[in-house]
């Protein structure tokens, strides 16, 4: 199987063991009722095999509406995925599950969802600080804010809940590219992604809607390398043509790579790969997309 012939929205890379491991919402349950998630595994970005499936719903999981976003984290000898996901009288929120393999099956680790159970939330991610502690970085859903933020929460060390209450990083209206999404001035946040680059500084890619570019990539930093830092827009979009909600890996060869899906429009969306650069505090497209 090609890329493009992958229906797949919001990908999601593991490198593990010499072998790639996609991860994504199902474009074409992404609205509807939900069975499971999937896997997609390569040795050359190029030629996938799958879908595999590695979460699958029973009858006494609580939540069958809308699996969005599996990404998985390797932490201390365990695969962890955080998935966004509704239940019927629960808000959407990210929960956390847990395997022995990227192959699955994943199953519950927390208690149903670790954001804030009176938030609609969405696109859990992880992030470990430099002294070790657990995070998950979260969106505030736009539909419940109006302008939608992203934020941080600290996890207990075994990853079963959030220990405290969560911090606003910023909000979408803060960053001047983008545009609203909807005539009462409505902003979207999509997609957080932590990533250190090699100078220390602590950067994240997001996604939204910028003017003129539509769905896109944007990239900011922290002033002092953690998350509770003061957060920068760069003035250049990583990518700014109808796609997003990406992540970032090194592929094999010691390439940094985006992965994130193209067009945003539903049952469209493909996944993408495109190399990229550490480049003037910033990080910016390198070549062209891998096929």
């Amino acid at each position: 199987m090609k890329k493009c012939e992958m229906n797949v929205r919001d990908p999601y890379i593991l490198v593990d063991g010499g072998k790639y491991y996609m991860y994504g919402s199902r474009g074409w349950e992404l609205w509807n009722d939900c069975t499971g998630t999937d896997v997609y595994v390569s040795e050359d970005l190029e030629n996938w095999s799958g879908p595999y499936e590695a979460f699958t719903y029973t009858p006494d999981f609580w939540a069958n509406i809308q699996y969005w976003a599996p990404e998985v984290h390797k932490y201390k000898g365990k695969y962890y995925m955080f998935m966004s996901l509704v239940g019927v009288g629960w808000k959407r929120g990210t929960q956390i599950l847990v395997s022995d393999s990227p192959m699955g099956p994943f199953k519950a680790h927390s208690e149903r969802t670790v954001t804030p159970h009176e938030w609609e939330c969405l696109d859990g991610t992880f992030y470990v600080d430099k002294q070790g502690n657990p995070y998950m970085v979260f969106c505030h859903e736009w539909v419940q804010s109006g302008d939608g933020t992203i934020c941080a929460i600290r996890l207990s060390e075994d990853l079963k809940e959030s220990v405290g209450e969560p911090i606003v990083l910023f909000s979408a209206s803060s960053c001047p590219k983008i545009e609203p999404f909807t005539k009462k001035n409505e902003y979207v946040t999509d997609g957080p992604f932590m990533y250190r680059m090699t100078d220390g500084t602590l950067a994240m890619i997001w996604s939204s809607f910028a003017y003129g570019a539509g769905y896109c990539v944007v990239v900011s930093t922290s002033d002092n390398g953690e998350i509770d830092g003061k957060w920068t827009h760069k003035e250049e979009l990583l990518y700014n043509d109808d796609g997003g909600h990406g992540m970032l890996f090194t592929d094999l060869n010691g390439q940094l790579c985006l992965v994130a899906h193209s067009p945003n429009g539903t049952k469209q969306e493909r996944p993408f790969i495109l190399p990229v650069e550490e480049a003037d505090g910033t990080l910016r497209p390198c070549g062209p997309e891998m096929k």
